[in-house]
């Protein structure tokens, strides 16, 4: 198996297609990426920019290249020793233009006799044998809108096939749609009333059943082409945990490409680890994004902190007076019963319906829910979290015992039809209810409130970041780290600074204080959470703010939502958006709190940057990253990248150039060029994981460990540095011999250094023993772009 030794992430779409892809790989080449990791490249959606919603599994999608554009690109690869990792999508497909999908144009054409009512997730009994479609507009008369086309029914510009036979006799459009094997219905009906599998609450994305043999065979073949020809190394498994049998899924892919490098889009609760029995090398990196901003946040903030949350969440009469903290546990137990009780209400009936022989087992069913503790379990494994989840529910709720009894061992039958459909469920209640909306209603640090993360874990020490990482070094080596990916709720720059409050949490309530009595919405925790964002991504457009603000509102729900929004709290999201620029005492006020944590938020993204990129596990670079990563949520973090000014300062590096920490972001650049060309140039450096401790006045504000032949060295928490006075007598001690870091060239003897020495240019360092790497760090590329 060829497993890569860092990967680059590129979004393909129309306006970046496969053969700008080929364009950059000099570049990436260079920069020393190993792989390039390709977003979803199958025949999407028309106008899709993230490719998750594919329509045809049978080709390379040609706005994004078409198969003679992965050709190019894969030839072009090869011949520059690099690798190909893709994203594919199991799970769904998309259905927002049945005409565009040829599957399930078919089932909606054919109903249960189609060849594919087999490989759609229908409940076809819920809706007297008809795939209910939630289309239709809140009108009283939207079915008199309806129009027979030839063979085709259509509805504004929504076209859907007509039954072989349906319009013959010249019937009117409203009779016509009745003898259908489907039904348009109301929009607002879908959460409720949806007799087909979503992925989450996206209507457009219809679930597949990838676990019946031909489903797989015939959604994979083009996939499995790819690897068989040589011109794809890996995949990466989107969301496998709303299949109903992951395990088996990654055998038979595993079997199928001859064992493939093979990583999953998984997220990780706590310590939960991936199932032992998995054909995979590990995860996509969300639970080492966590640990990644952790070990920047100072533990000293978390009271203060927490404090001021409470505050807000009082004023907003969210929390009893009284209460000193907000109760994460609470809060997402809250709204997980919210998304089962309305979001995902289909998905717990339907649940329901697979037990006839228990009485009203759906309350039962969603407190189950809402008290999983993680996103599923795979039958055997995890049934201890099916149990823990019964003994808090009928803890909570003890009413619900003698139906939670009877639900227990049913659940946990591996075999029986509402088990499987449960595990598949539970992770679509705890992303809707913890990523999609507690995220957006807890504000106490937001640079925790990220994909694979606990928000309730505020800090960890130097001793617990070591642990994980050796624990991933070994039992997951081959297990992806990142730090931004296109799923991330901020940048990591974006991150790196909001981590800085945590330093100074008292002049950061004082900020926002000001700041929200300039530009006041009446929600007070939602201000906090969007002010953070303000602050971490500054500069930036009011036009990128209210579109992020808007977001962020209707996500948090809690003062205009994505159904119903409040036009009035929506104008003030906007006018605060145009304050960042045009009302002097607020842009005054945002800058001036900018310029206190700018500093160190750098500090924290460069830190960041050496840490994700030299530790455990297969480091990811999201596109454009290796300069300021100051994005917020999707689109947002799909902008183009230019590539032409990342290629001029990678130039001057290579010339000699050490870029000041500032704006242009080419210090990080640096960072990531020194620390890629390292890993895949000599891998063998890396092979084991040893902190390296340190000893004098400043040691906590230290990180740092030893890969084999190279060691990092990176700054935490620079603001407290900065207060004491800079490292003093602070020292790590190494191994008697020479290094080098490759960072500055610098030289030291090794055995005792002074971190005065070693990071008085950068808050960084990369130590290798090899006296004549300081040479070959400059080379463009290293050895592999000559």
């Amino acid at each position: 198996m060829r497993i890569p030794l860092s990967t680059y992430r590129l979004q393909i779409t129309a306006d970046f297609d496969l053969d700008a892809a080929a364009g950059i790989l000099d570049y990436v080449t260079a920069l020393g990426a190993d792989w390039l990791y390709l977003s979803p490249l199958l025949a999407a959606e028309d106008g899709s920019d993230h490719g998750y919603d594919v329509v045809d599994h049978s080709t390379v999608d040609p706005v994004r290249g078409g198969p003679e554009g992965l050709l190019r690109l894969a030839t072009a690869a090869t011949d520059a020793g690099r690798g190909l990792l893709v994203d594919i999508v199991p799970n769904h497909v998309g259905v927002a233009t049945p005409r565009h999908n040829a599957w399930w144009w078919d089932l909606l054409a054919g109903g249960q006799d189609s060849r594919f009512a087999e490989a759609f997730d229908v409940d076809w009994e819920a809706a007297a044998g008809r795939v209910l479609l939630p289309v239709l507009g809140d009108g009283d008369d939207e079915l008199d809108r309806l129009e027979v086309v030839g063979d085709e029914l259509r509805y504004f510009e929504n076209r859907f096939p007509l039954a072989p036979g349906s319009a013959e006799d010249g019937a009117d459009a409203v009779t016509v749609h009745s003898r259908q094997h489907y039904e348009l219905i109301n929009w607002r009906r879908a959460d409720a009333e949806l007799n087909y599998r979503r992925f989450f609450a996206v209507n457009s994305l219809a679930g597949i059943r990838v676990e019946v043999p031909w489903v797989f065979e015939e959604s994979h073949r083009e996939i499995v082409r790819w690897v068989r020809d040589g011109l794809v190394h890996g995949l990466r498994v989107d969301h496998p945990d709303g299949l109903a049998d992951p395990g088996g899924y990654l055998d038979r892919l595993c079997t199928a490409t001859g064992g493939a490098y093979v990583v999953v889009e998984k997220i990780l609760e706590g310590r939960e680890q991936l199932p032992a029995n998995w054909a995979t090398r590990g995860t996509t990196g969300y639970d080492a994004l966590g640990d990644f901003d952790r070990i920047l946040v100072d533990p000293a903030g978390q009271d203060a902190l927490a404090a001021l949350e409470a505050r807000l969440q009082r004023e907003a009469g969210r929390l009893e007076d009284g209460a000193v903290a907000v109760d994460w546990e609470e809060l997402v137990h809250t709204d997980k019963r919210t998304i089962t009780d309305k979001t995902l209400r289909a998905e717990v009936l339907r649940l329901a319906r697979l037990v006839p022989e228990i009485a009203d087992p759906a309350d039962a069913i969603a407190e189950l829910l809402a008290c999983f503790p993680v996103y599923r379990c795979y039958l055997p494994v995890g049934i201890d979290r099916l149990q823990a989840a019964a003994r808090l529910a009928v803890a909570r709720r003890p009413e619900l015992a003698p139906t939670i009894d009877l639900l227990l061992p049913v659940l946990a039958d591996p075999g029986h039809p509402a088990a499987v459909r449960f595990q598949q469920t539970s992770g679509m209640v705890m992303a809707k209810g913890v990523e999609d909306t507690a995220y957006y209603r807890y504000g106490r640090l937001t640079s925790l409130n990220e994909v694979g993360a606990d928000p309730s874990e505020f800090a960890i020490d130097p001793a617990e970041f070591h642990r994980r990482q050796q624990l991933r070094q070994a039992t997951m080596p081959g297990s992806m780290t990142t730090l931004s990916t296109h799923d991330t709720k901020r940048g990591e720059d974006v991150r790196a600074r909001i981590d800085v409050l945590s330093e100074i949490p008292a002049e950061w309530a004082t900020t926002l204080d000001s700041l929200r009595t300039a530009t006041p919405l009446g929600d007070a925790p939602f201000e906090n959470l969007l002010w953070q964002a303000v602050i971490g991504a500054w500069p930036a457009t009011p036009e990128r703010l209210a579109a992020y603000a808007e977001k962020a509102a209707r996500e948090a729900g809690t003062s205009t939502t994505w159904t119903d929004q409040n036009d009035t709290f929506e104008t003030a999201l906007r006018d605060l958006a145009a304050a960042t620029c045009g009302n002097e005492d607020v842009a005054g006020t945002i800058t001036g709190f900018v310029d206190r944590v700018r500093q160190a938020g750098w500090s924290n993204s460069l830190s960041a940057k050496l840490v994700q990129l030299t530790t455990s596990g297969v480091p990811d670079v999201f596109q454009g990253s290796e300069l300021w990563e100051t994005s917020l949520v999707d689109p947002d973090n799909r902008r183009p990248v230019d590539y032409a000014l990342r290629r001029d300062y990678l130039a001057r590096i290579d010339d000699g150039w050490l870029p000041a920490v500032d704006e242009t972001g080419a210090a990080k650049l640096l960072v990531t060029a020194r620390a890629l060309r390292l890993r895949r140039d000599e891998p063998g450096r890396f092979f084991r994981y040893a902190p390296v401790p340190a000893f004098g006045a400043r040691a906590g504000n230290v990180i740092a460990f030893d890969r084999g032949e190279a060691v990092t060295v990176a700054t935490r928490l620079p603001l407290g540095l900065s207060d004491a006075g800079g490292w003093a007598d602070t020292r790590i001690v190494l191994a008697g011999r020479p290094v080098v870091d490759l960072l500055t060239g610098t030289r030291f003897a090794g055995g005792s250094i002074r971190l005065a020495d070693l990071l008085a240019r950068y808050p960084a360092a990369l130590l290798v023993t090899d006296p004549d790497l300081d040479q070959r760090a400059s080379t463009k590329g290293g050895r592999h772009a000559q």
